[in-house]
């Protein structure tokens, strides 16, 4: 049997560079994850509380950017050579996309780490969303610059290859696989745009020192432009893997292949003017537009409850190929003690759930309650922190085996991790969720409370640390086990891979759907037009409000002046000039 290897040897190579390096990333990242969750609960304290916020830094840029994004342009470079059966155009040009990935992550993690000492100036403690005005070193700026263009090289190497396949295959489909990694990129082209004139534009000459302030609204702004859709473009590759991969698994057939090309259609077109839903506390926006991108953001509700019937009803069709029966009894005659099927499969259980969570974080009244507490990540690590990334640790079993030629070392010892993933998460967010219910703070160093007692809500305090302590240390386990599942089976040569990397034809296959789906060119136009409706205006107001660069505060002497003689005697010798320094 001849494995994806041995057929495309030179692109095989550059998927396993791009899973390693991601593997690196999650490495550090899950090490950081134990240092946060160990000290926040101040089980054992391993650094100063001053070092807490580079360690959270780390944990998010590693993890959600690093760890996802390198496994995800592994995932699509597979996806588009086996499903449209040819490598790159150039491999050349895959590997100068992967380098200059590489450069920029290089670059981000010693903006990150140098942080750790005091020997040099370079400190980069923004967390993940660097919002303005925390400032990082103009290293990590550049970094992510550098990130951001491997990823943009990454996606003009994968419609090269497409337009090569297409001028010999003028009157056939886009095959499923390649349809997803397309449309996923015109999303993130549209998507990156918010955080490219953030960086290039503001915060990376504000760093170099070049402009003396930013409007922090503006770029907060720019940033969850992209900050929304970048969650798909995590969630992406895991939907790939659950469309294809999970129903071969299951035993049996994609249920339909229409309904998994609307599903990516609609994240075109939805998933970047919803940005604003992120920023209901923030004023400068007006209520209006916050309330139209609610509603708006409702609508993504939509591709999420069709990918939760089309994925259950293929896993159905193959439990019923291997002799299920009955309403449930079906159930049962799934491959459970598959790690690859199972990792996932519990992966979108947990993302079903997280998905009823986003909707407590889509509505405004309801999102007032649980802003910038414990809910936030814990919503965060049911939908990145699973959804994704166990989906991806049990796709790499199935995966991995096919881009070495090397047999997976243990599949009991995957088994045992994915499910020692769920229960550590399980744990965990629970009471993040009940946490925030009652107001304890997230991204903070000290969220230590004496004397409270939340009955029958949450418990104690006590309990509820106890329960994020168990939970985060059992996801370090099973990272670490994992991780060195990985590191054997890269060893592991001479073994046959023992995979079947051919995926079936879905039951219902695109010539069932009308060929307009297939138009790439008409849904990004029509995407581009629904953001120019969703943020003209609040970026016009945005703009005339504070400016592009921050108000002027010479400007404003009254409100100068009004703040200065309202200070307190003990503090009245503070200057005008330093209130000024304040306020800028």
């Amino acid at each position: 049997m001849s494995t994806f290897v041995d057929e495309y040897p030179s692109e095989a190579r550059v998927i396993r560079m791009s899973f390693w390096s991601s593997f690196v990333a999650l490495t550090l990242g899950a090490v950081f994850g134990l240092i946060q969750v160990l000290h926040r609960t101040d089980v054992y304290r391993f650094i100063d509380s001053t070092d807490y916020y580079t360690v959270l830094t780390g944990h998010g840029v590693f993890m959600v950017i690093t760890f996802t994004i390198f496994f995800l342009v592994g995932v699509f470079q597979w996806a588009v050579t086996s499903s449209l059966e040819r490598g790159p155009v150039d491999i050349r040009f895959t590997w100068m996309w992967y380098g200059v990935m590489s450069l920029g992550s290089i670059l981000v993690a010693v903006a990150i780490l140098a942080g750790f000492t005091d020997a040099t100036d370079v400190s980069s403690d923004v967390l993940f969303t660097f919002y303005a005005p925390l400032q990082a070193h103009p290293l990590f700026y550049i970094g992510l610059v550098l990130f951001v263009i491997g990823t943009w090289l990454a996606g003009a190497s994968w419609f090269w290859t497409w337009w090569t396949w297409k001028d010999d295959h003028p009157d056939e489909r886009i095959p499923l696989p390649t349809f997803m990694v397309l449309t996923t990129m015109i999303m993130w082209y549209i998507s990156t745009i918010g955080v490219a004139i953030s960086i290039l534009a503001f915060l990376l000459p504000w760093s170099l020192g070049l402009v003396d302030s930013v409007n922090p609204l503006l770029t907060r702004t720019l940033f969850w432009y992209f900050g929304h859709p970048v969650v798909y473009f995590w969630l992406m590759p895991a939907y790939l893997l659950w469309y294809n991969v999970l129903p071969k698994l299951s035993g049996g057939r994609l249920f339909s292949d229409p309904l998994a090309r609307v599903v990516f259609i609609l994240f075109i077109l939805l998933s970047t003017p919803v940005g604003i839903h992120h920023q209901y506390m923030d004023p400068g926006i007006a209520e209006g537009f916050k309330f139209i991108v609610m509603t708006n953001t409702m609508f993504l509700l939509l591709p999420s409850f069709l990918t939760a019937f089309t994925v259950v009803a293929s896993m159905e069709h193959g439990a019923r190929q291997r002799g299920g029966e009955g309403y449930f009894g079906w159930l049962g005659a799934l491959p459970w003690r598959d790690p690859s099927f199972t990792g996932m499969a519990l992966a979108g259980l947990v993302f079903s759930f997280g998905g009823f969570t986003g909707i407590v974080n889509a509505g405004m009244s309801l999102n007032y309650l649980v802003h910038n507490t414990f809910w936030i990540p814990g919503h965060i690590h049911t939908q990145v922190g699973t959804a994704v990334a166990l989906t991806f640790m049990a796709g790499s079993y199935w995966l991995v085996p096919q881009v070495t030629g090397n047999q997976l070392v243990s599949r009991s010892v995957g088994l045992f991790q994915v499910v020692l993933w769920f229960v550590g998460i399980v744990f965990m967010t629970n009471a993040m969720y009940r946490g925030g219910l009652v107001g304890i703070p997230r991204r903070t160093a000290e969220p230590q409370y004496q004397g409270f007692e939340y009955e029958p809500l949450v418990g104690s305090v006590a309990e509820l640390d106890a329960q994020v302590a168990l939970g985060g240390t059992l996801l370090f386990l099973s990272a670490v086990l994992f991780l060195w599942n990985m590191l054997l089976t890269a060893f592991n040569s001479g073994s046959e891979p023992l995979v079947d990397g051919t995926l079936p034809p879905a039951l219902s296959g695109p010539e069932d759907s009308p060929r307009v789906l297939d138009n790439l060119k008409l849904w990004t136009a029509i995407a581009l037009v629904l953001i120019l409706l969703a943020y003209s205006m609040p970026l016009a107001g945005i703009i005339q409000d504070g400016g592009l660069f921050g108000p002027n505060v010479d400007a404003f002497p009254v409100f100068v002046d009004a703040v200065s003689t309202s200070v307190d005697a003990t503090v009245s010798s503070v200057s005008l000039e330093s209130i000024r320094g304040i306020i800028t």
